[in-house]
């Protein structure tokens, strides 16, 4: 279970006036009709966010076959997420600059190629590097699905539109999950894991297809007047910040991923000792760029918005929390437990379930009843998680208790991230929506790095330390990892109780 935090471009939400239709361009050969145009970006929202899950379930086939080592493992869900999350800001401002159109398409290109190299792999390095292009196309691809919602529809029709995009982020997890137990079950061809990539191949020829006739011209970086994009304010790329970021994200991820399988070596310490110093240079370029007038990446002004530095916390917690939880739980229940692939996908479809829905509906409930929500939510992920290590501890398989507390890990979690990421945005001046929502979005997906770096190196120290009881080392590395979820979802809790104090 995850979600993909909704980013606008760098510069905001913009679209045509009330009551006027959409916005669509009448160049010949171009399709105008508004619901083909949600089809087309809807999908391809869901082919990226299909891809994380998908993969998760096929890790443990992927390591047998390719004899990747635990930290290989790590890298081959994290890579995608490292390009992602660094660049992700970037591709939006690259659309504003380029079009939205031609970003998507340049996107979906890459992403689509990636794929097809990810399937034809031959070892663990070569699906790492490819893995990695991949996160590049989705940073590029991204950012334009709301952008392009946001200026062709409005009104009524814009509602609409988003509730579907919603309701994709809510679903995609669910579906990833079970459609990775399927591809890898059914061994198409012979091919094992495979499928689990090259899937996106055919999806994204037909969706390049289909985008090439469905959606609107760009009308430039400026835009004409009258044209889409009219008015609007182009900002810079600031590449020193990308490169401070980037180097600083490769820095911490490396050594949480290798330092355990290599025993923990001095240039492990001396890497997250540099990544220390490059946050804090990074953090300083930018406060400096921000004070001469320039385009950071991340504007410092948005972090002194009320709330919204509880905001970054709490969604890198239910990230690190989801993301590790998902992790580790793959590898005990295929490895420790020898569920099929198919099977260990339909074991995590509660939590994805409730998640969705949970997210979906949490606004109808009483006020008096969300006032309390986050705290709660944390609460509720704190208890699920230590519950899940504990019906596992004895090797067994938990019995129907455990789906209870897989769906309450689910629930806890979207009552986490969902009203913290609503009342984090409807705190924030309209001209600096699209900065938020970068940052917001960019932390989600560090969120997620973190945990599986984190959280899976703890699980897999602990599965290799010796003197554990052979037949019981995975679920015994199960419960530790439980104690230290439950661990950060308490942190989260208790900043949920700052806020209600206030």
């Amino acid at each position: 279970m995850t979600t993909t935090t909704p980013s606008t471009t760098a510069s905001g939400p913009v679209g045509p006036g009330p009551g006027s239709g959409p916005a669509f361009s009448k160049a010949p050969g171009t399709d105008n009709r508004p619901g083909r145009l949600l089809a087309v970006v809807i999908a391809a929202q869901f082919m990226a966010l299909l891809d994380v899950f998908i993969v998760n379930v096929a890790a443990p086939t992927i390591g047998a076959e390719l004899g990747a080592s635990g930290a290989g493992l790590q890298l081959v869900i994290a890579g995608y997420t490292i390009t992602y999350a660094v660049l992700l800001i970037t591709g939006a401002r690259l659309g504003d600059r380029l079009g939205h159109r031609r970003l998507y398409l340049v996107g979906l290109t890459v992403f689509t190629v990636a794929s097809l190299a990810c399937g034809l792999s031959r070892g663990a390095g070569e699906l790492i590097a490819f893995r990695l292009l991949q996160g590049a196309g989705s940073a590029l691809l991204i950012p334009q699905v709301l952008s392009l919602i946001q200026r062709n529809f409005t009104g009524e029709a814009r509602t609409r539109a988003l509730g579907a995009y919603a309701a994709v982020l809510a679903v995609g997890a669910a579906a990833g999950q079970v459609l990775g137990g399927i591809l890898v079950s059914a061994d198409l061809f012979g091919t094992s894991w495979r499928p689990v990539f090259l899937v996106n191949v055919p999806v994204g020829a037909v969706l390049l297809i289909m985008a090439g006739r469905v959606l609107p011209r760009d009308g430039g970086a400026a835009g004409k007047p009258g044209e889409q994009g009219a008015g609007r304010r182009v900002r810079g790329l600031d590449l020193p910040g990308l490169v401070l970021l980037g180097a600083a994200v490769s820095l911490l991820t490396v050594p949480l991923v290798l330092g355990q399988q290599e025993g923990w070596p001095p240039w492990s310490w001396l890497s997250l000792g540099s990544a220390v110093v490059l946050f804090a240079l990074f953090c300083a370029y930018e406060s400096r760029l921000a004070r001469r007038g320039g385009a950071p990446l991340v504007a410092p002004g948005v972090l002194r918005i009320p709330g919204m530095g509880l905001a970054v916390f709490r969604i890198t917690a239910v990230m690190a929390v989801n993301a590790g939880f998902l992790f580790v739980l793959t590898l005990h229940v295929q490895g420790g437990l020898g569920y099929s692939a198919l099977r260990a996908g339909l074991t995590f479809a509660p939590t994805a379930v409730v998640f969705g829905a949970v997210g979906l509906t949490w606004r109808r409930w009483p006020a008096v009843v969300q006032r309390a929500l986050i705290p709660a939510g944390f609460a509720l992920t704190a208890v699920s998680a230590v519950a899940v290590g504990l019906l596992l501890r004895d090797g067994g398989e938990g019995g129907p208790w455990l789906y209870a507390a897989f769906a309450g890990i689910g629930a806890g979690l979207s009552l986490g991230f969902s009203p913290t990421l609503t009342r984090a945005l409807s705190t924030v001046r309209p001209e600096d929506a699209a900065d938020a929502s970068g940052l917001l979005s960019t932390v989600a997906q560090l969120g997620q790095l973190i945990g599986v770096a984190c959280f899976g190196a703890l699980f897999l120290n602990r599965l290799e330390s010796p003197g554990a009881p052979e037949a019981y080392s995975s679920a015994d590395a199960l419960l530790v990892c439980a104690y230290a979820l439950a661990g950060a979802a308490t942190l989260g809790a208790v900043s949920g109780l700052v806020r209600l104090r206030r």
